[in-house]
């Protein structure tokens, strides 16, 4: 079974070959066919022969240097490596003679000279290959080498916080820089000196903490000895269970091996299967898990009357309960469409589904939202209208097929960056790259790989860029006829081409505006339009613009018009930022969506749920996340379930959403941490982490993977049950005895995942890619193959409109924000980890000469301002932002990057447009001045909280309901698609 397997995964020692023709050869008397340009050594493994080996590995290109792997080739002289050797047709092969046996074992010998014989001590016994090697070699003793010059003494390097580094151990098999060179990418990892003299080194640095090391754990997993180590597993020796499920960070969903010890996590390892990871991970996903049994976990539900009361630990049904009469009252005195909830993109699909179904079936409101309002909803709206589905469209493997690849707004080295190390490996054969950013990001200039072209779009100005590229294309000949005119809508092409064509949007007309050279731009449209597959990968840079939906559509607008849709190596693929926000937008979590992206207002879909629930569904879309906010302030609404986020800390304009939250009655927050949004709690209800609950999680690329608890709840309840529990105290009844039933009724009511069931994930192994159904029992590797699921391909006008947050004389600097390798969205979970050590504070950004005009320099503090609000943030003097830009992240509370960001968004669905900001710097130079931004918000809810019982010692009378929002716009008819619509 998946649950519980081997700790070592076998290893065929060399990658396997893709090859479409066959060779045919004997190994010790066997026949076999294996494809041509397979090694001796794997056909040898294929057949269940297993040759000793140390420095050979199957995800790792041969190498050939233990010498451990000799093989005796008939008509062959000398005994070769049977990694580097190929096998030819009609090779005959022994891996098992008395020779063998003997240069074998001399060979381990030597190994065994220079190694300390502590294998009783060491931290990987019993998980050591060395030592299983100088086993089935037959070693039984050692004849030279420890009175003579050895390494045994050499210090450790113990400045990583999560692995060690000892140097007395390694055998230099070079394992580990090559899984850092050819794994990750990074190449922070040396061999320095010559024979008796190789060491591994961090490259010219002194230990592994201060050099380019990423921390992915490549190299640790790569090692064959103790050598490079988990402290981990140093502290609490080898685990002796392990069970598979799927990582809780980023949108990738790696497969991960959990390690335990009874129900103690050891070690994380990335499963060698998993189909989005393929064996790799990076450092948060592989270390940084020790969050989930951190101290500030909350393990005990808590209510208090008044956010100036003190927290009261109570009992589950007393919580639940109070939480439940509460929310009886309020709709009671309010209506009934006073109270909402928000749905979380780091649970389960299953939990997620659970709360929009709360919502609508137990409130009785189509009230719900989710984070993905403020993140990709622009993927949704203008993917929907072109191409008929609300996600992306290939593999991450598919990128090993790509020719040309497009990276706009996402910087995958810091956001995702196991997909990344995929992408350089691609890069480095040969692919041709385009970045489209204002920052340059790592993937411009990286080790062995450097962009055709950085584009450094001015904030704000995406679509325009966009439009430029396809001026270009549609002026130049370079669109696919045949493919547009087979797959797509002939009017609507020609009204987008006549549009496209227009001199106004060529690219000397809109290199003032764009920031971007025009004869660069035009290079890049060239290139992606003639050379081969193009694939084009975005993410929050592209969707969080008050355009976000318009360069969408620009995006799939490209792809259609040179034909790069449809098969491996294109497509059109958001790199979603969370580990369920696909799943999240899958599972009905916005106000005007069922499940599987079906209208509410639609009858027939809704009366499907009808049946299935029980109870009549409200036809009119609820309201979104900033229409709660807003009827909050206005009096309407009143009480809000709020699961797994911290909006008070993700969510633009800060001071506007406390002001909304300190005006409701009743806020339940739904979380493993006391956050900043539980400051305006009256319910708390502890969470639990990904390691205690079973479910599925579904990534960038539609896979959905099992996620399998590990661990018992530590609060008690594991998500779903205390919203099973929420909903039974309410009076509408839920029971599932496991989340596979709560899967089941999802596929019941849901075309697209109608085949997906917990058994068939794992018949597949391990995950499955939606639409599964009748069509594609399978899964849908790839999307849109013979045709848009939309029927034909529909191209939009996007015509650019600038943004309304543009530099003036009071704010004439861009802030824009993103991500960091080491720290987590609002940094909640990574921030309760060694991860600080590498970043313990978000910082400025700020190229020289508009540091320099300021009197600012790196180090200093900088008091940043929009009309929304002010922080203070330290600066970095860097030219990766380019003048006029400034450039923070948002993972730590105390710097309040959104207390500047402002109210402008997306004009389709309201996703916020953090990514333009106009703001000025200037220097704080008092001390006072910049330590008072640690007690911002504590300033702040104080100052809501007073006006808050100023309010509550008035009498009110219900206020009317706001009218509710238009839901996202129906698919819009003609291309001229403006913000009016």
């Amino acid at each position: 079974m998946l649950e519980t397997i081997a700790k070592r995964e076998r290893d065929f020692g060399t990658p396997a070959s893709t090859s479409t023709e066959t060779v045919t050869l004997t190994i010790d008397g066997t026949d076999m066919e294996v494809p041509a340009g397979t090694s001796v050594m794997r056909a040898a493994a294929e057949a269940g022969i297993n040759i000793p080996k140390l420095c050979a590995s199957d995800n790792l290109e041969a190498f050939g240097s233990c010498r451990l792997c000799l093989v005796q080739i008939e008509g062959r002289r000398g005994y070769p490596a049977s990694c580097t050797t190929p096998v030819e047709n009609g090779m005959v092969i022994w891996t098992e003679t008395p020779k063998l046996h003997e240069l074998r074992r001399n060979v381990m010998e030597l190994y065994i000279s220079d190694h300390p014989l502590d294998c009783l001590t060491c931290p990987a016994n019993g998980d050591c290959e060395l030592q299983d090697m100088a086993g089935v070699v037959g070693l039984r003793n050692v004849r030279y080498g420890f009175d003579g010059e050895n390494h045994l003494n050499d210090t450790a390097d113990e400045s990583n916080p999560y692995f060690t580094y000892d140097p007395s151990k390694c055998i230099v098999c070079s394992r580990c820089v090559r899984a850092c060179d050819e794994v990750q990418g990074t190449f922070a990892l040396t061999i320095t000196g010559r024979g008796f003299d190789s060491r591994v080194t961090a490259g010219q640095h002194d230990s592994f903490l201060d050099s380019d090391c990423v921390s992915c754990g490549a190299c640790v997993q790569a090692c064959p000895t103790s050598s490079l180590m988990e402290k981990s597993v140093i502290e609490m020796g080898q685990a002796e269970h392990s069970i598979i499920t799927t990582c809780a960070y980023c949108g990738v969903g790696c497969s991960f091996k959990a390690e335990m010890k009874g129900q103690e996590v050891v070690r994380m390892v990335p499963w060698k299967d998993g189909q989005a990871n393929r064996g790799h991970s990076c450092v948060k996903g592989r270390f940084a898990w020790g969050y989930a049994t951190h101290e500030d976990r909350m393990l005990k539900p808590m209510i208090r009357a008044s956010i100036s009361d003190p927290w009261q630990e109570v009992s589950w049904d007393e919580a639940l309960n109070h939480a439940a009469s509460e929310i009886k009252r309020i709709q009671a005195k309010y209506g009934q469409n006073s109270v909402g909830g928000l749905t979380s993109s780091r649970c389960t699909n299953e939990e997620t589904y659970l709360v929009q179904k709360l919502v609508r079936a137990a409130f009785g409101t189509n009230n719900v939202d989710t984070c993905a309002r403020v993140c990709h909803s622009p993927t949704g709206y203008g993917l929907k209208t072109t191409l008929g589905e609300s996600a992306g469209t290939q593999t991450f493997d598919s990128v090993m097929h790509s020719d040309v690849v497009i990276v706009m707004g996402a910087n995958p080295s810091a956001a995702h960056p196991v997909f990344a190390s995929r992408l350089k490996r691609r890069l480095r054969e040969g692919a041709r790259l385009i970045v489209i950013d204002p920052r340059q990001i790592e993937l411009v200039d990286a080790p062995h790989i450097k962009a055709d072209y950085h584009l450094p779009v001015r904030p704000g100005t995406n679509t325009a860029v966009l439009t430029c590229m396809a001026h270009v294309i549609a002026t130049e000949g370079l669109i696919d006829e045949a493919y547009v005119a087979e797959r797509c809508e002939t009017l609507a092409f020609q009204q987008w081409r006549d549009f496209v064509s227009s001199p106004e949007n060529s690219p000397e007309a809109m290199e003032a505006e764009t920031g971007v050279p025009a004869a660069d731009l035009r290079g890049a449209a060239r290139l992606y339009a003639t050379q081969g597959n193009g694939a084009i990968y975005y993410g929050l840079g592209v969707t969080e613009h008050s355009q976000g939906s318009t360069t969408v559509m620009a995006i799939a607008n490209l792809a259609m018009a040179t034909g790069n849709l449809g098969r491996e190596g294109v497509g059109v693929n958001p790199l979603r930022g969370q580990n369920n926000v696909q799943g999240s937008c899958d599972m009905g979590s916005f106000p005007h969506e069922l499940p599987g992206y079906r209208h509410i207002s639609d009858d027939v879909v809704r009366g499907e749920f009808e049946r299935e629930w029980g109870v009549t569904l409200q036809a009119e879309p609820g309201l979104r996340i900033p229409n709660m906010f807003d009827a909050a302030i206005s009096g309407s609404f009143k009480a809000l379930y709020c699961q797994g986020e911290d909006i008070v800390q993700s969510d633009p304009d800060t001071q506007h959403v406390a002001a909304a939250l300190a005006s409701m009655e009743c806020i339940i927050v739904h979380d493993i941490f006391l956050n900043e949004t539980a400051k305006y709690a009256h319910v708390f209800l502890p969470g639990s982490s990904f390691l205690e609950k079973d479910g599925t999680f579904t990534n960038a690329e539609r896979r959905v993977s099992r996620v399998r608890k590990v661990m018992e709840p530590k609060a008690g309840m594991a998500d779903w049950e205390a919203t099973c529990a929420l909903s039974n105290a309410l009076g509408y009844p839920m029971h599932y005895n496991h989340p596979s039933e709560i899967m089941d009724e999802i596929a019941r009511l849901t075309p697209t995942f109608q085949g997906v069931s917990f058994k068939k994930i794992d018949e597949l192994g391990g995950s499955v890619q939606w639409p599964c159904n009748a069509d594609a029992p399978d899964g849908t590797p790839t999307m849109h193959v013979n045709e848009f699921v939309r029927g034909k391909g529909k191209f939009m006008i996007t015509k650019y409109i600038p943004s309304d947050e543009r530099s003036t004389r009071q704010f004439p600097l861009l802030l824009t924000t993103g991500r960091i390798l080491s720290q987590y969205n609002v940094g909640a979970q990574t921030r309760r980890t060694p991860n600080v050590l590498w970043h313990s504070e978000d910082l400025l950004e700020m190229h020289p000469q508009d540091a320099e005009d300021r009197g600012i320099r790196a180090g200093d503090m900088v008091a940043v301002q929009s009309r929304s609000g002010e922080t203070v943030l330290r600066a970095d003097v860097t030219t990766r932002v380019q003048p006029g830009v400034l450039y923070t992240t948002f993972h730590f509370p105390e710097s309040g990057a959104n207390v500047v960001t402002t109210d402008s968004t997306d004009w389709a669905t309201d996703c916020p447009e953090y990514k333009v900001t106009a703001v000025q710097a200037r220097l704080v130079t008092e001390p006072s001045q910049w330590q008072a931004r640690w007690s911002r918000f504590s300033d702040i809810q104080m100052q809501l909280l007073d006006q808050n019982r100023q309010d509550a010692t008035a009498t009110q009378s219900p206020k009317p309901e706001q009218p509710k929002v238009a839901a996202e716009p129906a698919e819009t008819s003609a291309q001229t698609l403006t913000p009016a619509q």
